[in-house]
Parts: C-alpha cells; structure tokens; sequence
C-alpha cells in the first residue's frame, strides 16, 4: 500500500462510520485492532465495529477531516488526521487528532484519538 492508499484508507474509515457502512468499515480494520480513546478502550474489531454500530452515545454524527498526515518515514506504517466531529444539526462537538497504525498487511491494526 502506498502513502496515498493509507490516506485513501483513513478518509475511507471516517466515511464508513457516517455513513453507517460497517461491512466497509470492518474490511479496514485488523482482527485484533484497537482504539484507544480518552474515556475507553475498545479491543478487537468486532468489538469495535459493535460499539459503531449499536452503542455510541451520539451516533448521528459526522466527521470533517481537515487533513491526513504521513510520517516523513513514509514506512512507519502510521498516519494521522487532524478533523472536527458535528452532530446532525451541524453544531461542532469537538476538534480531534486521531493516530492510526497499519499492519503489515495493510489493515488498521490501532488507533488513538486525542480530542479538545
């Protein structure tokens, strides 16, 4: 995968979860992934995509993301974006940075998101 697809792939992430395409969604993310979040940690991507789908607390959300960032060691395997998070009357919850690994296999094995 090149440093294009990994961006292409963090753009798509955010898309699915709006989009409520958890099929895509879950085609990302490595078996065994992991998010960690400042009020939980969620483990495993059918756990994850469960939370997705079924739990959040707002679920009618969407995300813009500002932009996508590549380690300048293009291998690293991480990338970052920087975006905001709306409600559906577009109303700006909060601002956040979330940091993804890829595996060797192409597939988002972690994610940690920092907000404000």
């Amino acid at each position: 995968m090149t440093d294009d697809d990994r961006g292409a792939a963090v753009r798509t992430y955010y898309r699915a979860i709006d989009d409520g395409a958890y099929d895509d969604l879950a085609s990302l993310l490595s078996a065994d992934f992991v998010h960690r979040r400042p009020d939980r940690t969620l483990e495993g991507r059918d756990r994850f995509v469960r939370f997705m789908r079924d739990e959040r607390p707002n679920p009618d959300t969407v995300h813009s993301v500002d932009a996508v960032y590549a380690d300048a060691d293009a291998d690293s395997g991480e990338r970052a974006a920087r975006g905001r998070l709306f409600d559906a009357g577009g109303e700006e919850l909060f601002a956040f940075v979330d940091v993804f690994r890829f595996d060797d296999a192409d597939r988002l094995v972690e994610l940690r998101t920092f907000t404000r």
